[in-house]
C-alpha cells in the first residue's frame, strides 16, 4: 500500500546498477556541487548546518567526505556530542542531489592534515600573530573531519529541463506522477565492501 501512495519513489528508484556505477554517479554530482552542507545535532536538540567544500585528493572508488575545519568552531562540539552527521550536496544546473548519513571522526594527525591542508585554506584560519596559531598547517587550530558514510542516497536527473517541464505538463494532465530522474542508493553493505576493496589496493 506504502508504495501506491508514494509512485513517485516507486517510479524513480531504480535498484539495477552496480555499486561501481553507483559511486560514479554520485562523484558526478558531488564535484559538480562542489559545496556540501554539513548537518550536526547539538545538545539542546538542534540540528546546524553550514556550507563546507570536501578536500581533495579525491580517490575514483573514496565514499568517505573528508574536511579541513577549525576545531574552535561549533561544529567540533556538536560532533563530540553526537558523531552522526548528515552532508548534502545539490547541483542547481541538474537539481541532482546527494544525501550522506554517517559518523564523523575527527583528527588531528599531522599526516592527514598535510595530504588535504592546502595553503589557501590559511584565509579561513587567520594569522593571530602569537607564533602559534598561525592559519599554516601546523596552526593547533587545524583538524579533520571524517565523515565515513553508513548510506548515501542521491538523485540524478535522467531528462534535461526541457524534458522535466515536459514531464510536469504531462503529469498535470494524466494525473501520473513525474519522475524525470532516478533515486539510488548505495547501501551500508555495499560501502563496507567498496571501502575495503579500495583500502586494499
Amino acid at each position: 500500500m506504502a508504495e501506491t501512495l508514494d509512485p513517485y519513489t516507486t517510479q524513480a528508484e531504480n535498484t539495477t546498477l552496480s555499486p561501481q556505477a553507483k559511486i560514479e554517479g554520485l562523484h558526478t554530482i558531488v564535484k559538480s556541487a562542489r559545496i556540501g552542507m554539513l548537518t550536526t545535532h547539538c545538545s539542546d536538540g538542534q540540528f546546524h548546518s553550514r556550507a563546507m567544500i570536501p578536500s581533495t585528493p579525491f580517490t575514483e572508488m573514496q565514499l568517505t567526505l573528508v574536511f579541513v575545519a577549525n576545531n574552535a568552531s561549533s561544529k567540533f562540539d556538536e560532533i563530540k556530542n553526537d558523531s552522526n552527521v548528515n552532508v548534502s550536496f545539490c547541483d542547481t544546473s541538474t537539481t541532482s542531489w546527494a544525501s550522506y548519513s554517517g559518523r564523523a571522526k575527527i583528527s588531528q594527525d599531522k599526516e592527514l592534515i598535510a595530504k588535504h591542508f592546502s595553503p589557501s585554506m590559511a584565509a579561513y584560519f587567520g594569522d593571530l600573530k602569537d607564533g602559534v596559531h598561525t592559519g599554516k598547517v601546523d596552526d593547533p587550530r587545524i583538524s579533520i573531519i571524517e565523515v565515513i558514510p553508513d548510506e548515501i542516497r542521491y538523485w540524478v536527473a535522467t531528462k534535461g529541463a526541457v524534458g522535466r517541464a515536459a514531464d510536469t505538463a504531462i503529469s498535470m494532465v494524466t494525473g501520473k506522477a513525474s519522475a524525470p530522474g532516478e533515486i539510488r542508493t548505495i547501501s551500508k553493505a555495499e560501502i563496507q565492501l567498496t571501502q575495503e576493496l579500495h583500502m586494499s589496493k
